[in-house]
């Protein structure tokens, strides 16, 4: 009786409205977008390259960025330092800012005049594009794995240095792979992020084209019928990609519960 309650009645329903209001425009998107017009575009190859590059590029700026995003997050979840607050507040700020003004930001720091600018050109780069989509979604990576850090029992950690471990052990035989399914996590959603950027990369780099930047530039080119296959096609290979990603990291999980009955 209770299950069918009044109070699970508006919590279906209001779920229900969330769900509508995430896939009606997807389902409206691939329903106005006819089969012959994918076929075509996906045989396109500015359109091929362009998601190419999208994928590689922010898969590239992700691995890239958590050889120190990591440890990193370790330092945030297991360390005590003054203006530590701080610190944490100035690595949630690129979620926040608005992506043009973080376009905007990079732009003035990547220039020839800027810090990074006068070692490299990387303005209409494709590291310049890396660089762009790290900067909107480092924050989910160094996140995510601070909270897998901070779930792990520290005394875990000291009785290996009890032991005689080093901390560079310590941290890659106990810390590292008790919290990988948080990173994977993190590293799953910085990818993620990073594909789908758009504002602060079309201001570092309109070319060459990320699949984001070309939706657009066909959007105000033509208009939204010669947009809208490419917008479909991009969906779809993101979709795989991070199913793929997904299972990869369900069917490691999988594995651990016997991984860890044969440790104790």
């Amino acid at each position: 009786m209770n299950r069918y309650g009044p109070f699970n009645w508006i919590l279906l329903l209001l779920s229900s409205l969330v769900l509508l209001f995430i896939v009606a425009p997807l389902t409206g998107l691939f329903l106005h977008t006819g089969a012959k017009e994918l076929f075509e575009t996906a045989g396109d190859k500015t359109v091929q390259d362009s998601i190419l590059l999208t994928v590689w590029i922010s898969f590239a700026a992700t691995l890239f960025f958590s050889i120190a995003a990591v440890p990193f997050a370790w330092l945030l979840a297991r360390k005590k330092f003054p203006l530590k607050s701080v610190v944490q507040g100035i690595i949630d700020l690129p979620v926040v800012l608005p992506h043009t003004a973080a376009g905007i930001a990079l732009l003035g720091f990547i220039s020839r005049d800027g810090l990074l600018g006068k070692a490299a050109s990387l303005i209409n780069s494709r590291g310049g594009i890396a660089l762009a989509m790290a900067f909107v979604s480092l924050p989910f990576l160094i996140n995510s794995a601070k909270d897998g850090f901070s779930a792990i029992p520290e005394r875990l950690e000291k009785a290996a240095l009890n032991l005689g471990a080093s901390k560079s052990r310590v941290f890659f035989t106990i810390s590292l792979p008790l919290a990988w399914r948080s990173i994977i996590t993190g590293f799953v959603m910085m990818f993620a992020r990073g594909m789908s950027e758009f504002g602060a990369v079309v201001i570092i780099a309109y070319h060459p084209m990320i699949a984001p930047v070309l939706i657009y530039d066909r959007f105000s080119s033509f208009g939204l019928k010669y947009a809208r296959p490419a917008a479909v096609l991009f969906i779809i290979v993101a979709l795989v990609v991070f199913t793929v990603l997904r299972l990869m990291s369900e069917k490691r999980r999988s594995v651990d519960p016997k991984d860890e009955n044969a440790d104790s």
